[in-house]
């Protein structure tokens, strides 16, 4: 039996969930897919799969087998690739996680010139505003704003992202001016952001010489998502308070005005995060090294 053959046979089946579309994937014959998961159940001495006409599941050693094997398998491929002469073209999948914004504004409209350098490299995006968790849903690395509270993890700064206050023309005609955060708290509206994972709202800080303001601020509507907070502000729900590179087309068209601009607000560090490893995936070390690259040419993209 051809032990590698029938992992990969077996792994194949779990992620197709049938032996017919795994036997194409490996260009095999179905009856020798057959006879592969047949040798390894028989070398293991435990059924791995539940078969009938309609699925294919796992048995409860079957996934315990899966789950550990599909991490070795992986390991086997990462070898081969880095093992591979050809060191400058990696090969396989990539798995990153980042917020909206960011995976819309700033990496995505880039990643043609990534792909242009790595053909042969796909990478999964994962784009939402929650916090992902790298080890247990293996991903490979994450981007994130602030400092990072995991010292295990390892982080490598892209830069840094102004914050802005603003809100649309109407809403500042129909409102007293705003000249101190404190009146966030009442005669204004703000739009709330709370995250995700957690449901907390977030609090803003502000900062003028030496008088620091915490503001809650009075609300009409909160929101999960960033593009919804935006949305949100476009549409005069209240004043928002965010990323600037993400409202600045906004503000250059005139469709949202910057308040309280004498008060500042500590820009924030972008870094692109991974698990600690001696020898980091070539495909992860290239898109690690390409995103550091990328935003250190073009520092403006963060503005």
């Amino acid at each position: 039996m051809d032990y590698f053959l029938a992992v990969q046979a077996f792994n194949r089946i779990v992620k197709t969930g049938s032996f017919v579309k795994a036997a194409a994937q490996l260009d095999l014959h179905p009856n020798a897919i057959t006879k592969l998961v047949q040798a390894l159940e028989a070398h293991l001495r435990v059924k791995l799969l539940n078969r009938t006409t309609r699925r294919v599941t796992l048995t409860t050693e079957g996934s315990v087998y899966h789950a550990r094997m599909s991490r070795v398998l992986d390991q086997w491929l990462e070898v081969e690739s880095e093992m591979a002469v050809a060191q400058s073209s990696p090969r396989g999948r990539i798995r990153v996680d980042m917020g909206t914004t960011v995976a819309t504004l700033l990496v995505i409209p880039a990643l043609p010139t990534f792909h242009a350098r790595y053909p042969h490299l796909q990478i999964d995006i994962g784009a939402s505003d929650r916090t992902a968790d790298l080890a247990s849903e293996s991903i490979d690395c994450v981007i994130r704003g602030g400092i990072l509270q995991d010292s295990a993890l390892i982080a490598r700064r892209l830069g840094s992202v102004d914050f802005v206050t603003c809100a649309t023309p109407a809403y500042v005609a129909a409102h007293q001016q705003l000249t101190h955060p404190a009146q966030l708290e009442q005669g204004h509206t703000l739009v709330r952001y709370f995250f995700p994972s957690s449901g907390r709202q977030n609090k803003l800080e502000f900062f003028r010489g030496d008088e620091q303001v915490v503001v809650e601020g009075n609300y009409v509507v909160a929101v999960n998502d960033s593009n919804g907070y935006l949305a949100a502000g476009l549409a005069g729900l209240g004043v928002i308070h965010t990323l600037r590179f993400m409202v600045q087309p906004h503000i250059d068209a005139g469709t949202l005005v910057p308040v309280l601009e004498d008060w500042s607000v500590p820009a924030n560090p972008l870094s692109v995060v991974y698990m600690p490893n001696r020898h980091l995936s070539v495909r992860v070390r290239a898109f690690v090294d390409w995103l550091v690259e990328h935003f250190a040419a073009h520092p403006h993209v963060l503005q």
